[in-house]
């Protein structure tokens, strides 16, 4: 009896228990990696913050350089080409995205 079991144990382990395994961490693995409308929604207004924050940012460094000469700025600098191409394609990809979401 025991020479029957376990031959039958392992064949339904393999054909069975493993692709069950594997096909369900398969369906959990696609299901976590998909943005929800919610989730875009507040990278959206994150996105939008950040922009007016980088916005405040530089009038606050116009401002105290205006006052003091000798001001370097820490960060990148305002309106500089370079600075602003990956905003420039950030804002073109969403744009892209909005068309094709309507």
């Amino acid at each position: 009896m025991e020479d029957i079991v376990v031959p039958i144990v392992a064949i339904l382990g393999i054909f069975v228990g493993l692709p069950w395994v594997v096909l369900h961490y398969i369906t959990r693995w696609k299901t976590a990696a998909t943005l929800t409308s919610g989730d875009e929604a507040l990278l959206e207004e994150l996105y939008q913050l950040a922009r007016r924050l980088d916005e405040r940012m530089d009038t606050v460094e116009r401002l105290v350089a205006a006052d003091n000469p000798d001001f370097r700025p820490g960060r990148v600098l305002p309106d500089r080409e370079s600075d602003n191409q990956k905003l420039r394609e950030l804002d073109r990809l969403l744009a892209e995205q909005r068309g094709t979401s309507k």
